[in-house]
């Protein structure tokens, strides 16, 4: 597994494991084979109701705290400081990796202030953004003490927003993608590109879309709950994607969201 240099020193593992809509009851399972698979990143939420399943599977892991890169992300701007004392509870955990503001809530220059405390005081390791676009985002920048770390956002080869990545590297913040296999969509599986490249590779459409983000110096966070594409999602660092084959990665996207949450 590599890591990337956060902007404060911290180390972030490239590649994590997502575990959006997967049940708190399964989440323990999951989390478990993923770290048995080598995932030391694990990314939940608030909102997915499964922070305390992400907590016991990290804790009987068998492997040191400081070995696992946890991060969540905030459902409310009401309470901040409470809700953060919530997550470390279910999370078992005295500190939280990362931190994101999940969306943008209205009052988002006063939540990062409090996160920036929280920060300051070693109770979070890191803090970022999740969705934050245009005036939002500026608005973060303007304010803020701390300049955010990371910053997660829908980013897949259909959706690459090259413009706004090469900005968040020239700010310091690295990105994050979420959905990176695009739930599926677009037939991105058996899409004629993504397959071609891998088969010269000896790869799957999945492995060479998850490359084609690392080396475009994006960290993916693929979710799943079977073991065995857990595994195949993580072998992605055997290989590296020539010139000619980004140039033809890159014409697949469709400069577009394919969700229509955050565009």
């Amino acid at each position: 597994m590599q890591n990337v240099m956060l902007n404060n020193g911290v180390e972030m593992p490239t590649l994590g494991f997502g575990v959006y809509n997967i049940s708190n009851r399964e989440v323990v399972h999951c989390v478990r084979e993923a770290i048995e698979c080598g995932y030391r990143l694990i990314d939940t939420a608030q909102w997915y109701g499964n922070e305390d399943g992400v907590g016991r599977a990290v804790a009987e892991c068998g492997l040191p705290r400081d070995q696992i890169f946890l991060t969540t992300k905030l459902q409310s701007g009401r309470g901040v400081a409470e809700s953060v004392e919530e997550s470390l509870r279910k999370l078992r955990s005295e500190y939280i990796d990362l931190l994101l503001i999940h969306w943008p809530m209205g009052d988002d220059a006063t939540i990062w202030a409090t996160m920036e405390r929280l920060y300051e005081c070693g109770k979070l390791r890191a803090i970022g953004l999740s969705n934050f676009y245009g005036s939002d985002f500026e608005n973060i920048l303007r304010c803020c003490k701390v300049v955010p770390q990371v910053i997660q956002q829908e980013l897949h080869p259909f959706r690459q927003q090259t413009a706004l990545v090469e900005r968040y590297r020239q700010l310091g913040l690295v990105p994050q993608a979420w959905s990176p296999l695009a739930c599926g969509r677009e037939n991105i599986f058996t899409n004629p590109t993504l397959m071609r490249i891998g088969a010269a590779h000896g790869k799957t459409a999945a492995q060479v879309a998850l490359r084609f983000l690392v080396q475009c110096g994006i960290c993916p966070i693929p979710k799943t709950t079977h073991k065995e594409r857990m595994a195949e999602n993580r072998a992605i660092f055997d290989f590296s994607l020539d010139a000619n084959e980004l140039t033809d990665l890159r014409a697949l996207d469709l400069g577009h969201g394919l969700f229509g949450w955050y565009d």
